[in-house]
């Protein structure tokens, strides 16, 4: 199952994306999906961020338990 964005470009970006896709012999779609595919990657296994994360969260949490009394 997939979920469609709207994703709005810089000019200069959206041809150059359009260049490095069709030289892939791709999509930019695809170009996109495998883009951003790695930079998730790439946070997933950055500890700071996922320490980041995890003290949103908890912050998050901890903020609707003070609401839900």
């Amino acid at each position: 199952m997939s979920k469609q964005t709207t994703v709005r470009l810089p000019q200069d970006l959206a041809e150059d994306a359009e260049a490095v896709a069709r030289v892939q012999g791709t999509s930019v779609n695809a170009l996109i999906i495998e883009a951003l595919s790695e930079e998730i990657q790439r946070v997933r296994e950055d500890e700071e961020f996922t320490s980041r994360a995890k003290r949103l969260l908890e912050r998050d949490r901890e903020l609707l338990e003070r609401l839900g009394r």
